[in-house]
């Protein structure tokens, strides 16, 4: 179903190189998903592949990639491994960021283009439990203060997905001499910075999400590269779609294995296997449904975002794209197990590890409640511009 979206032999050169990771990917998953542990191997097998540097421009001796380009890997990678997946998609997504919208000054750019073409991965650590979700408005605790010229910056961050291997950590924090929330570039070999291991969940526990720890941390004064516009310091735009292509591509990888066990499981009550039942056909129709639905909302999205002939702006259509697709990969996720029976919920089946992962989707931003928010007030400001009238001959 994801070659009706392959538009050229680029896109899929990489899909290509991607297969070979297929098998080991797979067949890792299920012990890292065990033991809760951090899928070093196949980062460092995306290392070698050239994959960390996707996102980087061309110029800067990257893939170049856009959105919709590295959207086909991420759905791919995904149903190799989700939590491999989410990891690394994350960093695909603030290179891709920081260089279309050239957020730090040119020196530092080039700097940091350096450490990603010689492999270097980062994250955004922007959670913390007192704030909740980095969207809704909360001001960081973590604070940096100027210390004879350098920034010293004490707090603590959850949720800092790919934590073991980061070799950056873009950390917002509160600025006290600016009076407002930036962003600050630490190196993991910082002094003062550790990771405390405390990521204990039933979804993606191989992302290594734990906590970074700060205490009294050292960087230059040039390492402040963000002073955002807004207040969170966090902003959702479009390369935010990698995310909900990491859980398309774990629903596809349940779809799959539910129609291959409807094609060879055949109990003795039938002749034939249950695929030729009427039940069984409709649940395999309705994943298919959902699918479809979630890959044109996703890429026509990834698309429009691209499209240099509109706006770049498309904040609305990229929050409606991550609901959809979430809720879909949650809903072909359920049918499977559905059509699969009782045997999905074995630990040795990876349906139920997939039904897990996919929860997970809800809880990255943006948040249902805040997208379906969104629209309604975006809905009455419009009705409002118009005086009131929904068409000129009211």
């Amino acid at each position: 179903m994801q070659d009706l979206f392959v538009k050229n032999s680029k896109q899929r050169k990489w899909l290509e190189r991607l297969y070979p990771l297929e098998e080991d990917f797979k067949a890792q998953a299920p012990q890292i998903d065990k033991e809760g542990s951090f899928p070093r191997e196949h980062i460092q097998a995306l290392r070698k592949i050239g994959y960390t540097k996707m996102t980087l421009p061309e110029e800067f001796g990257g893939a170049g990639f856009s959105l919709y380009d590295t959207i086909l890997l991420q759905e791919k990678l995904g149903s190799y491994d989700g939590s491999t997946a989410l990891s690394i998609g994350w960093t695909l997504m603030t290179v891709g960021e920081l260089f279309e919208n050239r957020y730090w000054n040119p020196l530092k750019l080039a700097f940091f283009a350096e450490e990603v073409n010689n492999g270097a991965i980062i994250n955004r650590a922007v959670s913390e439990m007192a704030t909740g979700s980095p969207i809704r408005g909360g001001r960081p605790e973590t604070n940096a203060k100027r210390v004879a010229g350098k920034w010293v910056i004490n707090g603590r961050k959850s949720y800092t997905t790919c934590s073991p291997e980061l070799d950056y950590f873009l950390t917002s924090a509160w600025i006290e001499e600016k009076g407002t929330v930036g962003f600050l570039l630490i190196p993991k070999e910082a002094e003062g910075l550790t990771i405390e291991e405390n990521w204990n969940v039933i979804a993606m526990r191989g992302t290594g999400s734990h906590d970074l720890v700060l205490e009294n941390v050292v960087v230059d004064e040039s390492d402040l590269v963000e002073i955002p516009s807004y207040h969170t310091g966090f902003k959702l735009n479009g390369w935010g779609l990698l995310i909900p292509a990491t859980y398309l591509g774990i629903a596809q990888a349940a779809r799959d294995y539910a129609l291959k066990f409807a094609n060879t499981h055949s109990p003795n009550s039938i002749k034939g296997p249950i695929a030729q039942l009427p039940n069984v056909q409709a649940l395999l129709g309705e994943m298919d449904l959902e699918l479809y639905k979630a890959r044109f909302a996703l890429y026509g999205t990834a698309e429009a975002y691209i499209d240099e002939d509109r706006q770049r702006d498309i904040t609305n259509e990229a929050l409606v794209a991550k609901h959809i697709v979430t809720n879909s990969a949650i809903t072909v996720v359920d049918k499977a197990m559905r059509l699969v029976g009782a045997k999905s919920l074995q630990l040795t089946n990876p349906l139920q590890r997939y039904y897990r992962d996919v929860r997970a989707g809800l809880h990255n931003p943006p948040m249902d409640d805040l997208t379906i928010l969104k629209l309604a007030q975006a809905a009455i400001q419009q009705y409002e511009s118009k005086g009131g009238k929904d068409n000129e001959n009211e």
